[in-house]
């Protein structure tokens, strides 16, 4: 009885291999060219037509993206290969292997959400201080050239390294609005954009109340910690549930794969191969979503700068036929577009 029951569950499988030539070599060699016939395809449209142009800013951070990305490979490259290596060893599986090297060189991105978070805290929160540190030097009647620097050796770790540019800059002559825009950047934080947009405005304007800003910039910044800690500790436990449902259903696999053996052996046939992969495909597709609903939705930075020669300038229409108002709206127009 036991053996015609596990006989069944072959017999179809090998009648599903064979209907109709659905995984014969010709069929696979078919779709692997128009495969490569329609990425050629793409590949030359994409030539002809051009990509538009990204700004200074975004080719800044694509550059950064690439050299964190190859140093994220040379960590966590040469673990993954020896994870991947010893589960193919282990179940003599081709796609537990690859799937087991693909888990572990991307743990950090799907399940490294919490470390982001209290990253991302601790960037805010030295904020909320230094926006303090440098209200209550201001208070003594000083500007705010000289009130940077003295905020800037009390400063957070995290803060420190971008402040100390700032100064640097700023003994190196650069104007104050430049250095602050450079300091923006370097942050790369819609929090530190609010905050350094109000020194700009009062570093061009010299206008008066720049203390009151500063105060209430700080308390808002401290309610966002807030917010987040909260936000956190109530994802604490899902996130950690995820983590064990992962790490039994792995270890759960790995244990049937190496202990009884005759129970998952339609996996080792090609055919249970791509079963096999349609199920990896499945839990990474759950591990994707579940990552996009913990992270917490910030808004865009707003404090970008475009490339220094794009001008936006109105077309001069024939002086004759304008008024002398109308003569000055463009000139005003490409002034403040300026």
């Amino acid at each position: 009885m036991t053996t015609h029951t596990s006989a069944v569950p072959l017999a179809a499988l090998d009648s599903l291999g064979s209907m109709g030539g659905l995984f014969s070599t010709t069929v696979l060699y078919s779709i692997a060219s128009g495969v490569a016939v329609g990425g050629g395809l793409a590949l030359l449209l994409v030539a002809v037509r051009g990509l538009p142009a990204k700004p200074e800013h975004e080719k800044q951070k694509a550059s950064e993206r690439a050299n964190e990305l190859i140093r994220f490979a040379g960590q966590r490259g040469s673990l993954a290969a020896i994870v991947g290596l010893v589960v193919l060893l282990l179940t003599r599986w081709a796609v537990a292997g690859i799937a087991a090297g693909v888990l572990v060189f991307f743990w950090d991105r799907l399940f490294g959400g919490a470390a982001e978070e209290r990253a991302a805290m601790r960037r805010v929160e030295a904020l909320a201080s230094w926006t303090e540190s440098l209200r209550d030097t201001i208070a003594g009647a000083v500007g705010l050239e000289q009130a940077i620097p003295a905020s800037a050796r009390a400063a957070a770790p995290v803060l420190r390294p971008h402040l100390d540019a700032l100064v640097d800059r700023l003994r190196a002559r650069t104007p104050l609005p430049d250095a602050l825009q450079h300091l923006a950047d370097e942050i790369d934080d819609a929090s530190a954009d609010i905050i350094v947009a109000a020194l700009i405005l009062n570093a061009r304007l010299r206008g008066p109340g720049l203390r009151q800003v500063l105060g209430a910039l700080a308390k808002s910044a401290r309610e966002e910690v807030d917010m987040r800690q909260r936000v956190m500790a109530q994802r604490a436990s899902t996130r950690r549930s995820v983590q064990i449902v992962v790490a039994v259903s792995v270890l759960f696999v790995l244990g049937l794969s190496i202990f009884n053996r005759d129970f998952v052996e339609p996996y080792g046939s090609p055919v249970g191969q791509l079963v096999l992969a349609c199920v990896c495909g499945l839990f990474a597709l759950g591990f994707w979503w579940l990552r996009k609903l913990s992270t917490i939705e910030t808004p865009e930075r707003f404090l970008v700068r475009d490339e220094a020669g794009v001008q936006f300038v109105r077309p001069r229409t024939p002086s004759a036929q304008q008024s002398p108002q109308a003569q000055q709206l463009p000139s005003q127009e490409e002034g403040a577009r300026r």
